[in-house]
């Protein structure tokens, strides 16, 4: 399997304990986990990116344990995640997919236990610093709309030209205060993905 040549890893963990002056209990957390790595086609293009699929199912395990691990969590007691990606400026948009959806998602819901639902995801390119939202879902039932959200996360050295930053984030619940209906996250059954 080719394996990641990893420069850096990040992990931030957010805790939201108020929102509009309102308490928020228990707080809402979510933790992003990121690779900062070289991209082996920067510069180039490469009709098989088979080495970079097998990239992202490295970084799914190592990106998923580690977002599980910051939350203090177990994987059963993930509620949501999401993944993204940001290549610099001598790589393409098809070098973050071919990481992201051909297999990170398995070693992910390994992971988080179980998750039903698509992972969110998203990817761009951009400079060093750049923010790079990851969009967030129910990782069991895709109409918990509590769990619609997100996560901003940059690094300030990256992605340099030659590199690709890959971020996976996890939650221990949806958006503080959520009020606008829907599935809750007690009623998932997690079967279909949907629901």
């Amino acid at each position: 399997m080719t394996r990641a040549k990893i420069r850096k890893l990040v992990t931030v963990v957010e805790e939201v304990r108020a929102e509009m002056g309102r308490a928020v209990s228990p707080p809402t957390r979510r933790a992003a986990a990121i690779a900062v790595i070289e991209n082996p086609f920067a510069g180039r293009y490469v009709e098989d990116l088979e080495p970079l699929m097998a990239i992202g199912e490295e970084l799914g395990g190592i990106l998923g344990e580690a977002a599980v691990r910051a939350l203090g969590i177990r994987p059963d007691q993930a509620q949501g995640y999401g993944k993204a990606a940001l290549v610099g400026a001598e790589g393409e948009l098809e070098h973050a997919a071919a990481i992201l959806h051909p297999r990170l998602g398995k070693p992910l819901r390994a992971a988080v236990e179980k998750g039903a639902a698509l992972v969110p995801s998203n990817k761009k390119r951009g400079p060093m610093g750049h923010p790079l939202d990851i969009p967030l879902g129910h990782k069991d039932a895709a109409y918990v709309r509590s769990h619609f959200d997100g996560m901003e996360v940059s690094v300030n050295d990256a992605p340099r030209p030659d590199e690709i930053l890959v971020a996976v984030a996890v939650t221990d619940s949806g958006r503080p205060l959520p009020r606008v209906g829907g599935l809750r996250h007690e009623e998932a059954e997690g079967k279909d993905g949907l629901r």
